[in-house]
């Protein structure tokens, strides 16, 4: 935004967000209705300790793209090169190199193979599966890149430890918002497809849903994905039962346990689980854990494995990011509009990430004005308008999706190869304080599971320029700039030396 500009109003948490439409499809569903009236090692076990705990740190490749002389091989070119692995106790875990090493059951199996199309585990994959579901079923947290695959990490773990005979819940997932809820489950239901096993959705509900909490029969599905405020009345109105719960996850973790609304929630459901079930397993899982997130969860997590990756590797190599200044908003739309569009249309799907909902509405109208095509999305939208407008994305009805931080998360299309930081992150309440991580989930939105992707960050006036300086040191990456913001050869070039034109 430039300097002088009006400041914008502050945006509400996601936490809030949540409370205020559950009571919002409540009055108006009443309004509606009052009108119609383990065991020890042995010697051996512990001598091959040593071996077996470094072979979870995974080798860098040579020069020739294989394997370095020292390692195991890698499992394959994605990001995850610098992956380290602490381990706790006396368990030895051995690095899975196919699904098959995992003694998952022959459904599971066939839902990995044939419904989602994995072939073989990616790096992130093949360290945390054996921590997760080889016995004692320790603790984990575990960092690693957007797009690495840890959603499949925590959801096989999920579908591995619930017995479907069983028609209780028995394994909870909590995320930061309802797409990432729903997104979990769609996941969840395609990789579970022939086990037999349910899931509910806990999430604040549409107001043409909307049933009151004391009218819901008591949840008898497997799995259970939702955000922490609808989870947490769910069982304090004793229609969850947290009883039998063997595995608990935190998707997005570091965002569930520093914010303030989130943290409380989250708290209050560990500790009801941990009172109810001693042995249930947590799982933390996101692509970005700060120090003071990490002393955090690692205070929780006393006995658990951790998997971390330093933060100058986290940068996403595949995706290449560009800095491009401009001198008002007037030329950002122009550049949008008449370089990146001119280019980028041709190669897959596009996100805009603005700061505020006045901004996400101004860059729709301007650039629909100009007869393209778009949706936009931010937190104050209905859920089921914010489910069409994603679910028309998902689709390829629209191939421009304009967006708050609410989808900077967890989102996942693979057809989305760019990415426009219209405003860049910034932490609430500072001027030029960058919001690292919400920049890396950003930028983590293209390029998904090792595929090629581009950024351009937008850059007008002296605090955006603080910003981006301060992000290049953080991850010690020097960002390029695109010389000229008029040269359509400059865009040109630099979709070429992202690999997404020829």
């Amino acid at each position: 935004m430039a300097d002088g500009a009006a400041k914008p109003e502050p945006e509400k948490s996601w936490a809030d967000v949540e409370e205020e439409e559950e009571d919002k499809a409540k009055v108006d569903a009443d309004a509606a209705a009052a009108s119609s009236s383990s065991v020890a090692p042995t010697e051996q076990e512990v001598e091959a300790q040593a071996k077996q705990i470094e072979a979870l740190s995974l080798s860098v490749p040579d020069d020739d793209g294989g394997a370095a002389a020292e390692g195991p091989p890698l499992l394959d070119d994605s990001d995850d090169t610098q992956i380290q692995a602490v381990t706790s106790g006396d368990t030895v875990y051995e690095s899975a190199t196919a699904f098959e090493d995992l003694s998952l059951t022959p459904e599971l199996l066939k839902g990995l193979h044939d419904e989602m199309g994995f072939s073989r585990p990616s790096k992130i994959q093949a360290i945390t599966l054996p921590m997760i579901l080889k016995p004692p079923y320790k603790d984990l947290v575990a960092q690693a890149h957007n797009g690495s695959g840890k959603t499949t990490c925590f959801v096989l773990g999920m579908l591995s430890r619930v017995d479907p005979n069983r028609k209780v819940p028995q394994a909870i997932c909590i995320c930061p918002t309802r797409e990432l809820a729903q997104q979990n489950k769609s996941v969840l239901m395609r990789m579970g497809k022939f086990t037999g096993i349910t899931c509910a959705c806990a999430i604040p509900p549409a107001k043409k849903d909307y049933v009151p909490i004391s009218r819901m029969p008591p949840v008898t599905d497997q799995v259970v994905i939702g955000t922490s405020g609808t989870l947490m009345k769910w069982i304090a109105n004793k229609k969850l039962s947290t009883r039998d719960i063997k595995i608990l996850v935190f998707d997005e973790a570091d965002h569930m346990l520093a914010e303030e609304g989130f943290k409380t929630d989250s708290d209050k459901i560990m500790k009801d689980l941990k009172r109810n079930h001693a042995g249930c397993q947590v799982l933390l899982f996101s692509a970005t854990f700060n120090e003071k997130v990490k002393d955090f969860v690692t205070g929780v997590v006393k006995e658990g494995n951790q998997i971390f990756v330093r933060k100058e590797d986290l940068t996403l190599e595949k995706v290449k990011q560009y800095k491009v200044r401009v001198p008002d908003e007037a030329a950002k739309i122009e550049v949008i509009r008449d370089k990146i569009f001119e280019f980028g249309q041709k190669v897959g799907q596009v996100i805009i990430f603005v700061r505020t909902q006045i901004s996400t509405k101004n860059v729709h109208n301007a650039l629909t004005r100009e007869d393209y095509v778009c949706s936009s999305i931010q937190g104050s939208l209905d859920q089921s308008e914010r489910e069409k407008v994603i679910q028309e994305f998902k689709d390829g009805y629209t191939k421009v999706l304009i967006s708050t931080d609410v989808l900077a998360r967890g989102f996942d299309q693979a057809q989305v190869n760019l990415v426009i930081n219209y405003d860049m992150p910034i932490k609430f309440n500072a001027r030029d304080e960058p919001d690292y991580e919400v920049y890396l989930h950003r930028i983590g939105r293209a390029g998904r599971f090792g595929r090629k992707g581009a950024v351009f960050n937008l850059l007008c006036g002296q605090t955006d320029e603080v910003v981006m300086t301060k992000i290049e040191n953080y991850f010690q990456h020097k960002v390029p700039e695109i010389p000229n913001w008029k040269s359509e050869d400059n865009f040109e070039t630099a979709l070429k030396d992202a690999g997404l034109l020829v």
